[in-house]
């Protein structure tokens, strides 16, 4: 509605300008050739001006921009030697469209020459200064009202415009966040879920009470992962570095694998949304480890160091992929990158040699110990292209 009001407040301006032109020439008594050679050339008039007033022609071939030009100085001044004086205001539909196709240096020159060329029409017929004034007053008023409102229709396109791209960005951004929620929360409990569900299975012949408290476990965990699903619908949920800690330290010890947790009470000294990402990252690791390596032991320490704390999670067993992984993918850590990145962290993931020359993988995790001005997500979406923190991925 507002795109259309504001062309049609330019239409009807421009059909009252011509109204004037055509009246002022009716007044003259001219004869019926003259008449319909006057209403020819105010159409040709409107609809020049008409393409020059339009959103975008800005963006138009030089060339094509200095034809119709040439086109409408000629409909604006050739007419003179017919109407006179009457067809004056013609001259102002040109000034304002130099300043429309013209960049700001050379419109505005010319934008004065057309304003004081009305003087040699007025001259030639005698005029006194009072009116001479007034013509070039009215050339000089009638190119500002077109170029002003042509301008203003443009803005109002491009707003338009720019808040339905908005509109779409904020539904891909909608959608990846979607899928990035669901692969971390969803990945990390189907994860455990199997696994507990092999301890079952070894245990159901040997231990059946032990084998029943794991049941009982993977259906709290079934439930949690199903609360978590639905919660992604409405937003991310907060989530405690302290509670996935001990989860990890619990899951990894059911897998056989030695765990040592060494936090300095950092956890307690998180921010909500630092924690929440923390505990994020430690879940894809921990998930990480499970799918893709054959860990004995795993070392998780969290540290604070001024104003940014360090989380790091380090474990043996690692499996060389063959196949690296493309950076592109857009899950596992490339989602643990967004959300570091969103609150002015970084991610780091390295493969290394330990002292017993075994190759081990360290996932490192750096954010501010409380965020201050998160970016938006949206703002992430237009940012993805910029380069990321290099990484290694621990993969098969």
């Amino acid at each position: 509605m507002a795109t259309r009001t504001a062309r049609g407040v330019l239409v009807a301006a421009l059909v009252c300008y011509l109204g004037i032109t055509f009246l002022n020439i009716l007044s003259q008594q001219l004869n019926l050739y003259h008449l319909a050679l006057a209403l020819i050339c105010l159409v040709l008039v409107f609809l020049l001006q008409l393409v020059h007033s339009a959103p975008g022609i800005s963006e138009a071939r030089a060339r094509t921009k200095i034809l119709s030009l040439a086109a409408q100085g000629v409909l604006s001044y050739l007419p003179l030697i017919w109407f006179g004086v009457s067809w004056g205001a013609m001259a102002g539909f040109f000034a304002g469209s130099v300043l429309l196709l013209l960049p700001a240096r050379a419109g505005w020159t010319l934008y004065g020459l057309t304003t004081l060329s009305l003087l040699v029409p007025g001259i030639l017929n005698d005029r006194g200064v009072v009116d001479l004034v007034y013509m070039c007053q009215t050339t000089a008023l009638t190119g500002l009202v077109v170029y002003g409102l042509s301008r203003l229709t443009s803005l109002v396109d491009q707003l338009h415009r720019a808040r339905a791209d908005l509109a779409r960005l904020a539904v891909s951004n909608e959608q990846l966040r979607f899928s990035r929620d669901l692969h971390d929360l969803l990945g990390y409990s189907l994860s455990v879920i199997s696994l507990k569900n092999e301890l079952v299975r070894r245990l159901i012949p040997t231990n059946p009470y032990r084998a029943c408290e794991e049941v009982d476990e993977i259906l709290d965990i079934s439930r949690q992962a199903l609360a978590d699903v639905r919660r992604v619908a409405s937003g991310y949920r907060e989530m405690s570095l302290g509670s996935e800690l001990a989860c990890a330290e619990s899951v990894l010890a059911a897998a056989d694998v030695w765990v040592t947790v060494d936090t300095h009470d950092a956890d307690e000294r998180l921010g909500l949304t630092t924690s929440t990402v923390l505990a994020t990252v430690l879940r894809e690791g921990v998930t990480n480890l499970l799918r893709h390596s054959k860990a004995s032991h795993c070392r998780i320490s969290a540290r604070v160091e001024g104003d940014v704390v360090r989380l790091a999670i380090v474990n043996d067993g690692l499996v060389i992929s063959s196949h690296p992984r493309s950076p592109h993918s857009g899950s596992g850590l490339g989602n643990l990158e967004r959300r570091l990145e969103d609150i002015g962290g970084r991610l780091l993931a390295e493969r290394l040699t330990d002292d017993s020359d075994t190759d081990v993988f360290r996932l490192t995790a750096e954010a501010p110990l409380r965020e201050h001005d998160p970016i938006s997500r949206t703002t992430n979406v237009i940012m993805d292209g910029e380069q990321r923190y290099g990484r290694t991925d621990n993969v098969a």
